[in-house]
């Protein structure tokens, strides 16, 4: 008898995507019907959306039910988003997201959800062996992508290649136990997810992705201050899970300051 397979929610954070995200809605709730046994849905989030991202959200639910949307209309960060969002990991087996612009096509996340009876967290990667780049990033999204792995492998050793990659999935009862303790809203959320498994002593198993870069990129249109934003959250990571952090409350001021400075979002209090 064959078991059944897990119930899958998956994550796309949506900031102003009205122009790209109808495609990656349509293909994957088209693909996943087509080729996925378990139960599936797929959960979009918008983040302070200024456009008519959550009416395109809504055409596509009329044709395709397993699609939903849950609406905060102020910003709260691609990383504030996947917070919220896996806050229904209760009511699934399997949780996962991807971005918006279908840079990961359904395929290469099905793979992933393949892997899932081996490890806590299976991630996407590009920058390991097998990887498929039909387009890659511009050389400067490159050397900025690879500069900030040195930093986040020399301040956590997780020793994976790609943390940035948005292509994951994992147990409900992973993100249950490690949910409070994700702090960061920005695009360094996916280091603060993976170092909170690695140190709650979860398996987290890199595979090779298939990947299409994208043109209308939030980060290349940002990335000076995306850059510095990531790199101050991902220092204020390593410091919140050091012996010293407890003797550093006096000067949060200063990291509430820089992320004023730096228009940074920050995570929503209950």
């Amino acid at each position: 008898m064959t078991s059944p397979k897990p119930s899958v929610l998956l994550l796309i954070p949506a900031y102003n995507e009205e122009e790209r995200i109808e495609p990656t809605l349509r293909e994957y709730a088209a693909y996943f019907r087509a080729h996925y046994a378990g139960p599936f849905q797929i959960l979009v989030v918008l983040n302070g959306c200024r456009d008519n991202t959550l009416g395109v959200v809504q055409r596509v639910a009329q044709d395709f039910p397993e699609v939903h949307v849950e609406n905060f209309p102020a910003p709260i960060g691609k990383g504030g988003a996947l917070i919220e969002g896996l806050r229904h990991a209760p009511k699934v087996d399997l949780i996962g997201y991807v971005d918006a612009d279908g840079a990961t096509p359904p395929e290469a996340f099905h793979r992933l959800i393949g892997h899932t009876a081996w490890a806590d967290c299976v991630v996407g990667s590009r920058w390991v062996a097998g990887a498929v780049l039909h387009q890659a990033q511009p050389w400067f999204r490159q050397f900025t992508s690879r500069c900030f792995h040195a930093i986040v492998e020399s301040l956590f050793g997780m020793g994976i290649a790609d943390t940035q990659c948005p292509a994951k999935i994992a147990h409900r009862t992973a993100i249950e136990t490690i949910h409070p303790h994700l702090r960061i809203a920005d695009l360094a959320f996916d280091v603060n997810l993976l170092y909170s498994l690695t140190h709650a002593g979860f398996k987290v198993l890199e595979l090779p992705t298939e990947w299409t870069d994208k043109l209308g990129s939030k980060v290349t249109s940002s990335l000076f201050r995306s850059s510095a934003i990531m790199f101050f959250s991902t220092v204020r990571l390593r410091l919140i899970y050091s012996p010293l952090y407890a003797r550093l409350q006096p000067l949060r001021w200063l990291g509430d300051w820089l992320y004023r400075v730096l228009r940074a979002p920050t995570v929503r209090r209950k």
